[in-house]
């Protein structure tokens, strides 16, 4: 396994600056943001480490010895919008950047782009799916024309009142995932899996693992504490972010030596990448780098 980090909390750093920090902290590898430049205020979205509407020969090759000269390797690169935008010029706008993503990570020898199927969130699961299906056939028929991994991460994006109800990511539980892999078949077709959103549902996040192994191609490390106190006072049909808190990983309530365990039992060889949102650590860069370096220090413990 390879140790990384996402680099949406480093949007102050350029991408030199930022696999420099990486190694000297004991990272192999990075998740890059590639946001369209000055898009999306969204809280750690809308972050550009790669501006992949610029990538050029040039720019292609600086990016590679930068990885050679640091011993950083990307791991994927990252975007993560709503491509089921009920708007549907919203929509395209996201699909033909995600295209530019996959043809960016193709162009630097990644194989892994990570982003959300997207969602219309005052639509049911069902509802959805006729867009799904037109949206997503395409894409997946792309990656695997070019032996791309699309790695879709399970949050459910229900934190705000523009998310509410349903979210703005159909791919939240074990259940939509057969269905979708059923309806829409194909290796290249699977998980950035973050156990956090499953701590954030009351589910078993090693679950995913031990079902479904062959469909983890990255990993979000994040942890979760719910707050039980809140919890009781407004109930699980409230607003999430009422009631949970993101945490760096050894924070929260994610018992991390169990979950490496059944990762190294998968046989999982992949990126790892740390993915932080906790708040205690957000009041200025050099927290923000201090809780890279913990999280390194706290996860190596697990890692061969």
């Amino acid at each position: 396994m390879n140790l990384g980090f996402v680099t949406a909390i480093l949007p102050d750093l350029e991408l030199p600056e930022i696999l420099v920090f990486a190694g000297s902290a004991g990272y192999d590898c990075v998740e890059v943001m590639c946001w369209p430049q000055g898009k999306d205020q969204r809280r750690y979205a809308g972050v550009t480490h790669i501006d992949v509407s610029g990538l050029d020969p040039d720019k292609i090759s600086r990016i590679k010895e930068l990885q050679e000269s640091t011993g950083v390797s990307i791991s994927g690169l990252g975007y993560y919008p709503n491509p089921l935008a009920p708007d549907s010029v919203e929509a395209k706008v996201y699909v033909d950047h995600l295209y530019r993503v996959m043809d960016a990570a193709i162009a630097l020898g990644i194989r892994h782009v990570n982003t959300f199927i997207g969602r219309n969130p005052v639509l049911s699961v069902e509802e959805n799916w006729q867009q799904f299906l037109d949206t997503w056939t395409p894409i997946i028929n792309h990656a695997e024309s070019q032996n791309l991994f699309i790695g879709i991460e399970n949050c459910p994006m229900s934190f705000s009142r523009d998310e509410w109800p349903g979210g703005k990511n159909l791919a939240t539980s074990p259940a939509i995932w057969e269905k979708m892999w059923k309806d829409l078949p194909s290796s290249h077709f699977g998980l950035n899996y973050d156990p956090s959103h499953f701590v954030l549902q009351f589910m078993d996040y090693t679950l995913p693992i031990r079902n479904y192994p062959e469909k983890i191609f990255h990993v979000h490390a994040k942890d979760m504490r719910i707050d039980r106190d809140e919890l009781n006072r407004h109930g699980v049909f409230s607003y999430p972010h009422y009631w949970h808190t993101p945490k760096i990983p050894g924070l929260g309530e994610i018992d991390w030596s169990c979950f490496f365990s059944y990762l190294t039992d998968a046989g999982y060889q992949g990126a790892v990448c740390v993915e932080v949102e906790d708040r205690a650590f957000e009041g200025s860069l050099e927290l923000r780098k201090k809780s890279l370096v913990q999280s390194a220090r706290y996860l190596r413990q697990f890692m061969a």
